[in-house]
C-alpha cells in the first residue's frame, strides 16, 4: 500500500504512536481513522523494524513525522496546542492504551481528554494467542531467528533494505553466486541461513539468504543472498530481503566441499517452500 498527501487543513482524525513495524496492534489504530485520517508518527531514532519513512509502505494513510527531540519539551497543553495548530479541523484522536506524552512523558489518556475537546478514541491492548503484540516482542522473535511468528506478529512477511556491496568472490568461482548487502537502518535477524525472497530491480526472486560471520572462510560478518535459478547481470544499489523462514543455524564445515553440498541442501529445502 502507499500512502497519499492530503493537507493538514483537510484531515479530521489522527492516530498517534511510534509504530515501528506498522504491526497487528497498529493496524488496529489506524481502523479508528476516518477517511481524512492520518498517522502522526513521533519518530524517537529508536525504530528499526520499519525505519524512517520505510513504514509509509503498509498503510494507505499519509504520514507526518515529529521528532521526539523537537518536541520533548512541550507540555500536555502546549503538544495538544500544537496539534491543533497543524490539523485546525482536527476532531478525532486515536491513541493506544499505554500513551503517554509532554514533557517526560508524564501526560496520559486522562489528561488527553481533558485537553483535547474532539473525541479520544483508546484502543485496548492487542493479543495473539495471549500474547501482546509489541515492537519489543517481535524484536525478541527476529533476534532469536524466529521470523514465523515475527510475521504473524507484523502481519506481513519481515523485510530489510541494504546497499549493494563486493562480497569476497568466492561465491560465484566456488560455491554459487550472491549478491552481498550493508544494511545499517534494520534490526537483522539472528545468524543464520533463511527462506527468503530478494527484490532487486524492482523484481522478487525466490532465495537463500545467509547472516552472520563465514566461519568456514574468511571469518568476516555478511548479509548474503543467492537468487535460485536466476541470472543477473545489473544490479541497482538498493536490496530488498524479505523472510520466510529460517532454514538452519550458521555453522563451520571442514572443508569447501562440505559447505558447497549443505549450500545446494538449502537450495532445495528453499524450493519446497510457498
Amino acid at each position: 500500500m502507499k500512502s497519499y498527501f492530503i493537507p493538514k487543513s483537510d484531515i479530521t482524525s489522527i492516530a498517534i504512536g511510534g509504530f515501528d513495524g506498522m504491526h497487528l496492534a497498529h493496524q488496529e489504530l489506524f481502523k479508528r481513522l476516518d477517511k481524512n485520517g492520518a498517522i502522526v508518527v513521533i519518530e524517537t531514532g529508536y525504530a528499526n523494524l520499519t525505519p524512517k519513512v520505510n513504514r509509509a509502505s503498509y498503510t494507505s494513510f499519509p504520514l507526518y513525522y515529529y521528532p521526539l527531540q523537537d518536541i520533548k519539551h512541550l507540555n500536555g497543553t502546549e503538544f495538544i496546542t500544537l496539534l491543533m495548530e497543524e490539523y485546525p479541523n482536527l476532531k478525532r484522536i486515536v491513541v493506544g492504551f499505554d500513551f503517554k506524552f509532554g514533557t517526560k512523558a508524564s501526560y496520559g489518556i486522562a489528561d488527553l481528554k481533558k485537553l483535547f475537546l474532539g473525541e479520544v478514541i483508546v484502543v485496548d491492548k492487542f493479543l495473539y494467542k495471549d500474547v501482546a503484540v509489541h515492537s519489543r516482542v517481535i524484536r525478541d522473535f527476529l533476534s532469536l531467528g524466529d521470523i514465523q511468528k515475527a510475521n504473524i506478529f507484523l502481519d506481513k512477511r519481515y523485510i530489510i533494505t541494504g546497499i549493494h556491496i563486493k562480497g569476497q568472490g568466492l561465491g560465484s568461482k566456488q560455491f554459487v553466486p550472491t549478491i552481498n548487502i550493508d544494511c545499517k537502518d534494520f534490526l537483522v535477524p539472528q545468524a543464520g541461513i533463511y527462506a527468503t525472497n530478494t527484490i532487486v530491480n524492482s523484481i522478487k526472486y525466490i532465495s537463500v539468504t545467509f547472516i552472520g560471520h563465514r566461519v568456514s572462510t574468511d571469518g568476516e560478518y555478511a548479509i548474503e543472498t543467492h537468487i535460485i535459478d536466476q541470472d543477473i547481470d545489473e544490479i541497482n544499489s538498493n536490496i530488498k530481503i524479505e523472510f520466510i523462514r529460517k532454514i538452519r543455524d550458521n555453522e563451520k564445515f571442514e572443508n569447501l566441499q562440505n559447505l558447497k553440498n549443505q549450500i545446494l541442501e538449502d537450495i532445495n529445502i528453499r524450493k519446497s517452500i510457498c
